[in-house]
């Protein structure tokens, strides 16, 4: 009986190319409101989860429940309800912006619910996403970051109860990236929209996320909040003070201990006194190398 809390659930999803292992047991789930960002290296498997879980793949192994529907068994009552923004541009150049989003708004009134009306109207979807000054132009004639904020609002036609966004934001500039993180932050705390996102930007996943699975192997290695996987996985902290106009550094897991026996060994001779946590990148690349090393290791127990 699928949990109505759950928008997803993975139980051990397997994924194999011949002898090649993608992704190797995965599990987690994913709450209805939740904002989750997948992190990993290259190859890591976080692009086939989000195509496995969105119908575009078959798994090799391993249940999944989206929206209480196995994908590989969905119809297009399911598929409405999920939007989905690739990570390529679509090929629409001859087509008007907004004579675009108003085409596909169509299809989905069949599928609208009292619960959650469908289409988002068109000036509203070109407002949210920033594209009300382009909407006669071609799209042949956007730039890449615009053509990229109209995928973004491709996926969002259908007012989707669930949202999967693969680096959505490759191309933008520093402006437009704030614009959709803004876009993003409105959809789930003002519409309840559940959004799976997968990145390389880890300031993105820091400020979007409610939660974060960082993927390394084919498994899922780490599993919680920014905060708390910089407690768990680094606790590393740097101290960082000015003394006879010299910068100086300390860097270990004991912080406030030296820093207060600094300050009693110096009481007048110390500025610029700082504690500086561990961040996400720190965290994350502490949580991946650690993984790499233990699988070399393991590999090299069993030749």
């Amino acid at each position: 009986m699928p949990n109505k809390d759950t928008a997803i659930e993975v139980t051990g999803l397997q994924m194999r190319y011949g002898d090649h292992v993608v992704l190797d047991g995965v599990d987690f789930a994913l709450r209805r409101g939740e904002v989750l960002v997948l992190l990993g290296p290259n190859g890591a498997g976080k692009t086939t989860i989000i195509e496995i879980l969105e119908g575009f793949r078959a798994r090799s192994g391993g249940s999944v429940s989206v929206l209480g529907i196995d994908p590989e068994q969905a119809d297009e009552a399911w598929r409405a309800r999920v939007g989905i923004v690739l990570q390529s541009w679509r090929d629409h150049s001859a087509w008007q912006v907004r004579e675009l989003l108003s085409h596909f708004g169509k299809y989905f009134g069949p599928y609208s619910t009292v619960e959650r009306p469908r289409p988002i109207g068109t000036d509203e979807l070109l407002h949210l996403v920033g594209l009300t000054d382009q909407a006669h132009k071609k799209v042949r004639d956007l730039s890449g970051g615009l053509r990229r904020r109209l995928d973004v609002a491709i996926g969002l036609v259908g007012n989707p109860e669930l949202l999967f966004l693969d680096e959505p934001t490759v191309g933008f500039d520093p402006k437009a990236r704030r614009e959709l993180h803004d876009v993003i932050h409105r959809l789930a705390d003002m519409q309840g929209t559940t959004i799976l996102l997968s990145t390389h930007d880890l300031d993105e996943a820091e400020k979007l996320s409610d939660r974060i699975l960082i993927l390394a192997g084919g498994k899922i290695v780490a599993d919680g909040s920014a905060d708390q996987l910089t407690k768990e996985f680094s606790n590393q902290t740097e101290v960082i003070w000015t003394q006879d106009n010299q910068r100086h550094v300390h860097a270990g897991s004991d912080a406030t201990t030296f820093a207060r026996k600094l300050l009693a060994q110096h009481p007048e001779g110390i500025s610029n006194l700082e504690i500086r946590h561990a961040s996400l990148e720190d965290t994350y690349m502490n949580i991946v190398q650690t993984h790499e090393a233990n699988s070399k290791a393991q590999k090299g127990d069993t030749q």
